[in-house]
């Protein structure tokens, strides 16, 4: 951990809720870490409410996607995106989820390059789609998602957590967001 986010830990630990240090224990007995992204926000309890109940409302709430499949989306984003932060975190979860070191590497690098199944495949390429051309989406783009079986409501999740990311890969970009070290190693 670098030491800017070192002490945004110490400095934020004394200002926090304790609603917030809750969490932060429930992220320390649960992960062995509180991830540097919620360290970054904590000088803000009500941003890093609004930005953690997004983030668990999209990973990790009801929907037609798999975890896997929204991780799997968080890592083809964010390597459009280059974010050294998401790319490191969420590659680790998606190795972590499928059981496979190279799908995480894969999908970090080219997730063309990855054994997916179509219907993987088809909500990557929206999802890409999406970050780098969003005035160019259409129907067809819509009809393809369907055709390879997502519903309108997946289809709707796919845009959410892609868009979040692009959201978080900016935010990320824009005050030098490093990765716990601890995510390089993990399911490997």
């Amino acid at each position: 951990m670098t030491k800017k986010v070192v002490a945004l830990e110490l400095e934020a630990d004394s200002e926090l809720s304790e609603a917030t240090k809750a969490y932060f224990d429930k992220c320390r007995e649960k992960l062995g870490l509180v991830p540097n992204v919620l360290l970054a926000y904590a000088f803000d309890d009500r941003k890093l409410r609004a930005f953690t109940d997004m983030y668990n409302d999209l990973m990790l709430g009801d929907s037609g996607l798999s975890k896997l499949e929204r991780e799997m989306i968080a890592v083809a984003v964010s390597s459009v995106n280059h974010c050294y932060y998401c790319l490191t975190a969420h590659g680790a979860a998606v190795r972590q989820l499928s059981g496979d070191p190279r799908l995480g590497e894969q999908m970090a690098m080219n997730y063309r390059a990855a054994e997916l199944s179509s219907r993987q495949k088809a909500m990557l390429d929206f999802a890409v789609k999406l970050t780098e051309r969003p005035d160019m989406m259409e129907e067809s783009d819509r009809q393809a998602l369907r055709d390879a079986g997502f519903s309108d409501r997946d289809i709707w999740d796919i845009a959410s957590v892609a868009a979040f990311f692009n959201m978080s890969n900016r935010v990320a970009a824009a005050v030098d967001m490093r990765p716990n070290d601890a995510y390089h190693t993990m399911a490997r």
